[in-house]
Parts: C-alpha cells; sequence; structure tokens
C-alpha cells in the first residue's frame, strides 16, 4: 500500500513509538492526527513536527472515544488509517498478594478492549476510504512470555488474536498489520530495562517498509526470532 497521501491516526502518539510513528509518517506527506491523555505533551509533540494536529482523548473511556470518533468524522472524514500504539504495564510477579486481577484489569481494558472499541466505531469511516487500514501494535511478548510482565503478556496475546480474526473478517475490505517490537528504549519501557533496547526509529523504519510490501506481519529485532514473515 501506499505510504504517503493517508490521514493516520496514531494512539499514544505523544512519546516513543507513537511520536516516532507520527514523525515519520509526517515527513512522507501524510496528515497525522495524534491523540493521549495529556493534552500538554500532544501539543508540545504536535509542535515539533509539520502536519501532525494533536486530539486528547482518553481511549479507555466511551465517552472520551465517542468525542474523538465524531470529530474525526466531522474535519478528517477521509481518515484511513489507525495506528492503535496506547498501553499500559505494570511489573510484578504473579503470587499470592500480586493483585493480579486488578493490574490485568486496567492492562486489558488499555491494551485490547480500547482497541476493539475503537476499531469498530472508527471502521464506517476507514472503510469508505481508499488504502483503509489498521495497525496493532502488540510485542514480543505475545509469542515469547516473560514472568515479569505477566498480565501484560496476556493483554498483547488477546490483541495479536483479535488482529488476526480482523484480518481474516474483511480481507480484502481492510488492510489488517501486526508490529510486533521487542525491548524499545522509551519512557514507556523504563522499569524493564528499555535503555537497552532497540531505538524506536527502528520500530517505525520496519513498519514504513512491511507497509510498502503489504506485508501483515510486522516483527522488528529480536522479535525476528519468535515470528515467521
Amino acid at each position: 500500500m501506499k505510504t504517503n497521501g493517508n490521514t493516520i491516526l496514531i494512539t499514544g502518539g505523544s512519546a516513543g513509538i507513537g511520536f516516532e510513528l507520527a514523525k515519520q509518517f509526517s515527513q512522507l506527506g501524510n496528515k497525522v492526527l495524534i491523540t493521549g491523555r495529556n493534552e500538554e505533551k500532544l501539543k508540545q509533540a504536535a509542535s515539533q513536527l509539520e502536519n501532525v494536529v494533536p486530539i486528547s482523548g482518553d481511549v479507555t473511556s466511551s465517552e472520551s472515544t465517542d468525542r474523538l470518533v465524531a470529530k474525526i468524522k466531522e474535519l478528517y472524514p477521509g481518515l484511513n488509517m489507525v495506528i492503535n500504539n496506547a498501553g499500559y504495564t505494570d511489573v510484578y510477579q504473579l503470587d499470592a498478594n500480586a493483585n493480579a486481577a486488578s493490574k490485568a484489569s486496567r492492562e486489558m481494558e488499555t491494551n485490547y478492549l480500547s482497541i476493539v472499541s475503537l476499531t469498530e466505531k472508527l471502521l464506517p469511516t476507514l472503510l469508505q476510504n481508499e488504502n483503509a487500514s489498521v495497525v496493532n501494535v502488540t510485542s514480543i511478548v505475545a509469542y515469547y512470555p516473560q514472568k515479569m510482565l505477566p498480565t501484560y503478556t496476556a493483554s498483547k496475546a488477546a490483541l495479536k488474536a483479535y488482529t488476526d480474526v480482523l484480518r481474516q473478517t474483511f480481507e480484502d475490505r481492510l488492510n489488517v498489520f501486526e508490529l510486533i517490537p521487542p525491548l524499545v528504549n522509551t519512557d514507556f519501557s523504563k522499569e524493564i530495562g528499555g535503555e537497552n533496547g532497540i531505538p524506536p526509529k527502528e520500530v517505525a523504519d520496519e513498519l514504513i517498509s512491511a507497509l510498502e510490501k503489504n506485508q501483515w506481519l510486522v516483527p522488528v529485532g529480536m522479535s525476528k526470532e519468535f515470528v515467521s514473515i
């Protein structure tokens, strides 16, 4: 598919992988919308880039998501790509006092259920445009579980399965990509040694290359050892 002339929504677009994706897609000549809960961070991120519009919103809130979708329908009806990048994680190990259900609830809401909801609400807009595409950002842990990320791992595995079914369901009507990063050097991954991870630029580079080749699975770095294309 083409990598320019698109209108793209990136959730969690103010930092890390999301910011790097916004940067590269804007440089390629796309209209980029970034969303996240922190309005000040969004505005600061957008001010560093060209052709990027910040729209504050919380994808875990149904009301906030409805407002976001309504604004897109009104102002950006040409939206043809959504990159579901926003995420949340708790770093801990399972034991009798881990309070795992509470941690899992927030992770599943952010990393899985909010994506199902937002994607469903955006489908009518996406499907009316050429090159309609969804990119879901899963993780290496969906393929290689990590004990320090027990319920985050589960949420990303759920997202992987949903992504597969979304692709099967819409076939030629919707391009569905799964971006599979390993450890990436971002603030998000500080607690798990993110400084040892790859730069966000490498993730963005791999996605853009995959889009050009219509390559649905996009393993990055070490993820290539666990995911066959």
